[in-house]
């Protein structure tokens, strides 16, 4: 059994105000023609299908010239939402939509009589299972289990996935849209990501041991966790600049009899424009020039006049423009090490200490790690 893994495709994302639509176009008609040779059974979107939770008439409109594309192919296509997704606006006419092979499941379980939807296919070799779990959080799935109080990101996995009663002897994928990680280590993050607070939000891949394949979205560089059958995908386009070296690929998986190893290939993606990084001197950069984005790094000791300006000449979409020099240098080196801290939480404890004189109480640093969650979330 054949099929595509795809995720964070974040349709109508802008880079530094640069608007990506015709060049996410462009990809995803490049993957409808990887479809066409490779003949997948089916394609699988782990989550974060637009980037924003009221995606715009343009984002949509992509979505579906892609959707459309590939209901010419008879390919059945299983998708699940994602943080920056609406489950509801994703959800909406999935029934009609499965006449069609489109599987969409926007919310996870959060009462009772709610399950894990499933969706069967099958080959030579016979059923195989995909469970369509969309991204939760345990208190999204409170209704579930009402006797427990409390529960990790990890044990609400966990419990949901035992409670379906899955078939062992067959074929099962899971398609999950969360921040996995093995034995606390922590997949590989860009650039376009931000730093989880805590760990908070992890979920430990042991939750998902029973699946042949784990298709995982949220994570935007391609990577395995764990085991090569647990793997992101990564984004089909590069979305920062500090991506710049990646190399965006769409992940096909084959599997074979029940209890061999999946094969997993990457076919190459080329965007319209590349996102690149220069650095050097003002004259050594003019001699260069590309249409594809640039972050700009100028090293002379002296400014040219306008720089930018001049720059964009031969540079016409920068999203950037950095200086690195001596002066710069010995700035930072001015810098005291308690204040290069990367992540938001020990920045702002330090911070209110410094204001008040005093820690924060249990109680104020379950608060700010919360927020700090949720905006990492809508930024991610």
């Amino acid at each position: 059994m054949k099929f595509f893994h795809l995720s964070d495709l974040h349709i109508g994302k802008q880079l530094h105000f640069y608007s990506m639509r015709e060049e996410q176009r462009a990809v995803l008609k490049e993957i409808v023609q990887y479809a066409k040779e490779e003949k997948p059974a089916a394609i699988v979107i782990a989550g974060d299908v637009y980037d924003k939770s009221v995606p715009s008439a343009e984002a949509v409109a992509v979505f579906d010239e892609f959707v459309s594309d590939l209901s010419e192919l008879s390919i059945k296509i299983l998708v699940i939402s994602g943080n920056h997704d609406s489950p509801e606006r994703l959800e909406f006419a999935s029934s009609f939509l499965e006449k069609g092979d489109l599987y969409i499941a926007g919310l996870p379980p959060v009462k009772e009589t709610d399950h894990i939807k499933k969706v069967t296919c099958e080959d030579e070799f016979g059923d195989v299972c995909f469970w369509l779990l969309p991204f939760l959080k345990p208190a999204y799935v409170r209704g579930v289990f009402p006797e427990e109080e409390t529960l990790s990101y990890t044990e609400a996995v966990k419990k949901l996935i035992k409670r379906e009663q899955i078939d062992k002897e067959i074929r099962n994928v899971l398609i999950s849209h969360q921040f996995f990680t093995a034995a606390g280590h922590e997949p590989s993050r860009s650039d376009s990501e931000t730093v989880y607070v805590g760990g908070a939000g992890n979920v430990d891949i042991s939750a998902i041991m029973d699946f042949d394949y784990g298709a995982m979205g949220h994570i935007h560089k391609a990577q395995k966790v764990g085991e090569d059958r647990f793997r992101y995908c990564g984004t089909p386009l590069k979305y920062s600049a500090g991506e710049s070296r990646d190399k965006k690929s769409l992940t096909v998986v084959t599997l074979g009899k029940k209890g061999e190893k999946p094969e997993i290939k990457e076919l190459p993606l080329h965007p319209l424009r590349d996102v690149q990084q220069y650095k050097g001197k003002f004259e050594e950069l003019m001699e260069l020039g590309t249409d594809d984005y640039v972050s700009l790094t100028l090293t002379d000791e002296k400014m040219p006049y306008q720089p930018r300006e001049r720059l964009e000449k031969v540079f016409p979409n920068i999203l950037e423009l950095k200086v690195e020099n001596t002066r710069t240098e010995r700035e930072l080196s001015g810098l005291s090490g308690e204040f290069r801290i990367s992540d938001p939480y020990s920045l702002f404890k330090q911070f209110y200490e410094e204001i008040h004189g005093i820690s924060m109480t249990e109680k104020e640093q379950g608060i700010v790690k919360e927020i700090l969650e949720q905006v990492q979330e809508e930024s991610l």
